[in-house]
């Protein structure tokens, strides 16, 4: 048997796990829900957990999302001693992000599971290099599920192309938006979110539309690209998100293909070597770039981009990536 706790978040990448684990025939142990208070959500957690030991039995498996707050050493342990096999998908590393564990500790957390599904390679050498000694998979992109029922098929680059920037808009976490005026040649670029300083906005390329659902998103924005960029330079991302880049998948790039629309990333971002290999995007060293790298685009090349792009939107839709990590999990510990 399969078993899987329910994350309960609000967490879009956790609840499309969820959701694909249902549809994949895995049993949810979470059964009773306390509230959405702290309280609440200690005891549905606590609950959840201690039933691993009247539901798991000898090769069953356990699937984890990581980071679980208190009960992630909790769950893998009573896994263990019911003599199930345990698998976890990583979203954060703690180590890395918020540095409130050393990579050992983490990694000593870690090496309760029996199998991860990392984000990528960058991630994946990164955890065995500071100790991780099971199987891994790397997911390279996270799924996004979505009831939108239409993309944006356009297949033409119009001469002034439309880049589009979705998420945190504010300043503190992305000021390089406010900079973007004098290297915008030959682009035009649609914000969407929320936090935006408009009155500050006095370049004419760069509109901004305001906070719109996802779903809405997806079903009727049209733009040549998307860009998944963090800091406040032009040149590189920088900062804590910036220097995140560096090893995780951004989730905005899950969010842009699912709408059908390539992506421009950063050349040093973790995710750079798929984006290019699955040719639904380019990368570049810094915005600078961006006017450039479009205008040696042949009309036949964006439509190749294009294409992948749409065709990566159905997989991203069918839950495929996370599928794949669960097949190669299960193969590894049978």
């Amino acid at each position: 048997m399969k078993y899987y706790i329910e994350v309960g978040t609000i967490n879009k990448a956790k609840q499309d796990i969820d959701e694909i684990c249902r549809r994949e025939g895995f049993t949810n142990l979470t059964h009773h829900n306390f509230g959405q208070g702290g309280v609440g959500r200690f005891l549905t957690k606590l609950v959840s957990v201690t039933s691993i030991l009247w539901h798991l039995k000898k090769g069953d498996m356990l699937f984890l999302q990581y980071p679980m707050k208190k009960f992630y050493y909790m769950a893998c342990s009573l896994a263990k001693m019911k003599g199930a096999k345990v698998v976890t998908v990583i979203h954060d590393l703690g180590a890395f992000r918020r540095h409130k564990l050393t990579p050992e500790g983490e990694n000593s957390r870690l090496s309760k599971t029996d199998f991860l599904i990392v984000h990528n390679p960058t991630m994946r050498d990164y955890l065995i290099k500071h100790g991780f000694k099971g199987g891994i998979h790397c997911l390279q992109i996270f799924d996004y599920l979505s009831e939108a029922s239409e993309i944006s098929e356009r297949m033409d680059c119009p001469t002034i192309p439309t880049i589009v920037y979705a998420g945190n808009l504010g300043r503190w976490r992305n000021a390089f938006l406010y900079k973007l005026g004098p290297i915008m040649k030959g682009w035009q670029m649609d914000l969407y979110g929320k936090g935006f300083e408009d009155k500050d906005n006095h370049c004419d390329k760069l509109h901004y539309h305001g906070f719109i659902a996802s779903d809405d998103f997806i079903a009727k924005v049209k733009a040549e690209f998307g860009l998944v960029w963090d800091g406040d330079s032009l040149d590189e991302c920088t900062g804590d998100w910036g220097e995140y880049l560096r090893i995780n998948d951004p989730h905005k790039t899950s969010f842009y293909l699912r709408a059908g629309i390539p992506v421009i990333v950063w050349k040093e971002a973790a995710m750079a070597p798929f984006i290019e290999e699955e040719k639904v995007g380019i990368s570049v060293n810094s915005l600078s770039e961006i006017s450039e790298r479009i205008a040696v685009l042949s009309p036949a090349d964006y439509q190749e981009i294009k294409q992948n792009a749409i065709a990566m939107s159905h997989r991203l839709n069918d839950g495929y990536y996370i599928k794949s990590g669960l097949k190669a999990a299960e193969k590894c510990i049978r």
